[in-house]
């Protein structure tokens, strides 16, 4: 019998294996296969489109309760008013300063490849849209939007900033109320409990709506779309390497103190989740338990990493900043330096409140455009490739969330991370 539990393969293991076996199976039916009924209404868009949309459907049931009663209960846990306000502008400020570096990051790397030059493209309207982008909101709509008029509503309509701010004042009140609030903060705390374990049950479907969701993906995008866009495909990798090996690295051996590849090795099977699924809310769950597992306590956790889902998105920003100067090239438009300043502020403040979801990036991107006079139509170049980046930055968004946790839970002391935890090797289960 102990033989027999010792070769079944994880979780994580059979989700990296269903991302590998799902890409393989996608270039074979995309250029082995001959188009038809079968192949694209009965296997593509239907089988794949059913179990695959019905996997990320699953997790986004999960989104809103799961972010409510974990915020709730990480802001009861932490209690204490004052050093929940501590803990909350630090993460906050370290989020800004990653995506900031992002943005930063992303505009040295394609001013040095320079995609998009040599396209000779024109604007040949200058007052189009991108059709179904909607109206950038200010900066004071912006900051007024994160304050619910009707909570119920927020809760229905999933807004995640709204969200935040309702669940953290319902959980300092709970904390403060003591006695009073004792049925409340366990019906709070179960809930929370309740939402953990449908997680675990939703995951047990994981290897099968992955393999779906990675096979339409490669049976719909051929190599000859990546062809043309090689260097804008480069450049964006390439930052988003950059953002990881570099800032989130050197960030964890700086502020945590700790060693920095042990994380990104315990850490890789959350990072292939994210890249398969590029919903940096689906794998706010997968986070936590992670982290768990690596010292850091689920008051922090619980409290940061649905947080980071929301306003933390470097990978996004650093897509966005690419995006700029890809634009820009093609058009043959000259930004100025305080052009590149205004990219590395509007990209960072965009990724505030943008939402967890695929290829929601390329809405905030007309924002981004907008502020430094670049057509809105450019973006209708990159929209074909899109997914695939999406999948890559969303690995990164999560990266960014989990690595700024680790370093609040560090400087929190003993009692929220266990380093001899951390330190040691751990086995995924």
């Amino acid at each position: 019998m102990e033989k027999k539990e010792r070769k079944k393969l994880s979780l994580t293991t059979r989700i990296f294996i269903a991302l590998i076996v799902g890409a393989v199976v996608g270039i074979i039916i995309r250029y082995l296969i001959p188009a038809g009924y079968i192949r694209d209404d009965i296997v593509v868009n239907g089988i794949f489109t059913v179990l695959g949309q019905g996997f990320i459907r699953l997790m986004q049931m999960l989104v809103v309760p799961l972010v409510f009663f974990s915020l709730v209960t990480g802001a009861m846990s932490i209690g204490d008013t004052e050093k929940l306000g501590r803990v909350g502008v630090k993460t906050v400020a370290f989020y800004i300063c990653t995506t900031a570096l992002a943005v930063a990051i992303a505009l040295t790397v394609a001013n040095i490849v320079r995609p998009g030059v040599g396209m000779g493209m024109s604007v040949q309207d200058p007052g189009a849209v991108m059709q179904g982008a909607e109206e950038t909101p200010s900066i004071v709509d912006m900051l007024l939007g994160i304050i619910p008029t009707n909570p119920i509503q927020a809760l229905a309509e999933g807004n995640m900033l709204q969200l935040i701010l309702f669940a953290l004042v319902v959980g300092v009140l709970l904390a403060n109320m003591g006695g009073r609030g004792e049925r409340l903060q366990v019906l709070c705390a179960e809930g929370n409990d309740l939402m953990m374990d449908m997680t675990l049950a939703v995951m047990k479907f994981a290897p099968i709506g992955i393999f779906c969701l990675i096979a339409k993906t490669f049976s719909e995008i051929g190599f000859e779309a990546f062809a043309p866009m090689l260097k804008y495909i480069f450049s964006v990798v390439l930052a988003l390497i950059l953002q990881l090996l570099i800032v989130y690295m050197v960030m964890l051996f700086i502020f945590a103190r700790v060693n920095p590849f042990k994380f990104l090795k315990n850490f890789a099977p959350v990072m292939g989740f994210a890249f398969s699924t590029a919903s940096s809310n689906a794998t706010i769950p997968t986070s936590i338990n992670t982290l768990e597992k690596l010292g850091v306590s689920k008051k922090i956790s619980s409290f940061t990493v649905p947080l980071g889902a929301t306003i933390n998105m470097d990978g996004t920003a650093i897509m966005q900043g690419v995006a700029v100067v890809f634009v820009a090239f093609a058009y043959g438009i000259d930004l100025s330096l305080a052009d590149f300043a205004t990219v590395i502020l509007t990209a960072t403040l965009a990724s505030v409140g943008t939402a967890g979801i695929p290829s929601v990036g390329l809405i905030t991107l007309s924002m981004v455009f907008t502020s430094v006079g670049l057509p809105v139509e450019g973006i209708a170049m990159i929209m074909g490739i899109d997914r695939i980046l999406d999948m890559s930055r969303t690995a990164v968004n999560v990266t960014g969330d989990a690595t700024v946790t680790v370093i609040m839970a560090k400087q929190e002391g003993e009692e929220m991370f266990n380093k001899e935890r951390y330190n040691a090797v751990v086995e995924s289960e």
